[in-house]
């Protein structure tokens, strides 16, 4: 898979493609902060070429929270379980 290897995060860090408005999103964020786990987040509505990179990574949807990891594989919409696991903490 490739992705922007701008949005490929550091180890031990996510990077989560969100919207304003995403319950989903809203609670993963609270979930990675409760849980000290760094997160970059973007809002696909906000920056530019965004919302079509998630939407490649979706099978065309435009889904959020989507999120990169640092070994550039992406899930959608990701438990807090499941971040953590793909994060090794």
């Amino acid at each position: 898979m490739s992705t922007a290897p701008s949005y490929v995060p550091e180890n031990g860090t996510i990077t989560m493609f969100s919207t304003g408005w995403c319950g989903y999103c809203a609670r993963l964020k609270s979930q990675l902060d409760k849980e000290g786990i760094g997160y970059t987040e973007v809002n696909i509505e906000e920056v530019p070429g965004t919302a079509e990179l998630v939407a490649s990574l979706n099978g065309g949807n435009q889904t959020v929270p989507t999120v990169i990891y640092p070994d550039g594989t992406s899930a959608t919409n990701p438990s807090l379980i499941a971040v953590k696991s793909a994060l090794g903490v």
